[in-house]
């Protein structure tokens, strides 16, 4: 039997209960049709999960789970694009493991969007990844900053980390790159057409590694999901 799982933030746990929102209530109970009593699971998005009861508005939770976080710590910085593709690497970077996404604005981007627009669509990716760890099975849910310049999200990288930027033309072969020890991994992948020489030269300049995949042109969004699936391969836990 399937048990359905469901994000409930922290805050809204107390004790043995998960408080639901309406939208949940309604999802579970109106659109899945289930009934008090049953099997659900709850997971915070901080990395604890519950195995418990539907009740009227509420979960009943019983004892508390530690699901273990992805070994390596992933940082995805990704140059805004077209249509849907963001929501793509919003929701592959999620099943993969991805800890935090952080949208930039690159010079070759088609995409712009200002302050408004970019909190709005960072709040739906924000969504996105919600879901896609609901669906994966994860208990943490990643932080999906609005979009900033590149200069910003390069700043943002804790220290201890190793900056990578992927560079079709440039770079050491990836596996070196990501080699060694490394607290986790800033991650920076271009646009359609890829970062500009300034862009690749303010990457260096902040310590960043610029790294290639070798022969193969990768789309934009191809090319983000791909770091994030080997580094977790090579450093992480999906091997």
């Amino acid at each position: 039997m399937t048990v359905r799982r469901l994000h409930v933030p922290r805050g809204a746990i107390a004790g043995d209960r998960a408080r639901l929102d309406p939208r949940d209530r309604h999802y579970l109970e109106g659109v899945l049709r289930l009934a008090p009593g049953a099997a659900v699971e709850v997971f915070d998005g901080e990395g604890s999960a519950w195995a418990g009861t539907l009740g009227e508005g509420e979960v009943r939770l019983g004892p508390r789970r530690d699901a273990p976080a992805p070994a390596a710590v992933v940082w995805l910085a990704f140059a805004l694009a077209r249509g849907e593709k963001n929501d793509l690497v919003v929701q592959k970077a999620t099943e993969l493991g991805v800890a935090r996404l952080l949208p930039f604005q690159a010079e070759r981007s088609v995409v712009k969007l200002d302050a408004a627009r970019g909190r709005e669509r960072a709040q739906r990716w924000q969504r996105i990844a919600e879901e896609a760890a609901r669906q994966c099975g994860r208990s943490e849910v990643p932080a999906v900053d609005a979009p900033a310049a590149l200069a910003e999200v390069l700043a943002r990288a804790p220290a201890g980390f190793r900056a990578l930027v992927l560079h079709p033309a440039a770079g050491e072969p990836f596996a070196d790159a990501c080699d060694g020890p490394a607290a986790g991994f800033l991650a920076v992948t271009g646009p359609e057409g890829g970062l500009t020489e300034p862009e690749l030269e303010a990457c260096l300049a902040a310590g960043a590694r610029a790294a290639t995949l070798g022969p193969r042109v990768l789309r934009a969004e191809t090319a983000a999901v791909t770091v994030a699936a080997l580094l977790q391969h090579r450093r992480g836990d999906l091997a």
